[in-house]
């Protein structure tokens, strides 16, 4: 799939996706870990923030919430009233150099071909200030594929495997890599990375 088409299919699954996550759970209570590794009164970025539920609502107010999905913003506004919500690429983050504190983004990088990683994770630093930290979902497999009748619709997955992805987070220049294990939104376990910037 394209952007586009992975764009168009985000926007067709949104309100189903919305409906099904539970927007409670071990990996949502990861936040409040990230937050107390950051300074007071931070800015985060949530990247693939989908309706707001499970991640930009337990954020600070003054985060951001992104997704390529304008449905899935639009739910967001919704969920998270007053949040500051931006339609955007992961690739090319539309968010100045050294803005913000911290980064989320679950179940969000696979959704990006495999090979474009990299530019992802890079684009994270990028936006950090000195010592931000990113959290992020750790897919334990090496896919790529698009998965019909997901949600009602087609998605595409793509990821070049867990050891990969903690490489790429390394040379990406975040020097201090640490995972966890928790519950993701469908109900299944799911490893999570916390990078260090620096």
């Amino acid at each position: 799939m394209d952007p586009d088409e992975i764009r168009r299919a985000w926007d067709d699954v949104a309100e189903t996706y919305a409906q099904r996550r539970d927007p409670s759970g071990s990996d949502a209570a990861l936040v409040a870990d990230l937050l107390a590794e950051l300074p007071q009164n931070p800015t985060v970025l949530d990247v693939g923030c989908g309706d707001g539920a499970r991640t930009l609502a337990n954020l600070p107010p003054g985060s951001v919430g992104l997704d390529f999905s304008r449905r899935g913003l639009e739910l967001a506004t919704e969920t998270v009233p007053g949040a500051r919500l931006v339609q955007g690429d992961m690739t090319a983050l539309p968010v100045a150099d050294d803005s913000v504190d911290g980064v989320t983004a679950y179940h969000a990088v696979f959704h990006v071909p495999r090979e474009r990683h990299p530019e992802v994770y890079r684009e994270f630093a990028r936006v950090l200030r000195p010592g931000g930290l990113v959290l992020t979902t750790l897919p334990t497999g090496r896919f790529e594929t698009v998965r019909r009748g997901w949600m009602g619709g087609s998605m595409f997955f793509s990821a070049p495997g867990r050891q990969a992805t903690l490489d790429q987070l390394r040379a990406a220049g975040f020097s201090e890599v640490w995972t966890e294990t928790a519950d993701d939104p469908l109900g299944t376990s799911t490893e999570f990375a916390f990078a260090r910037l620096g």
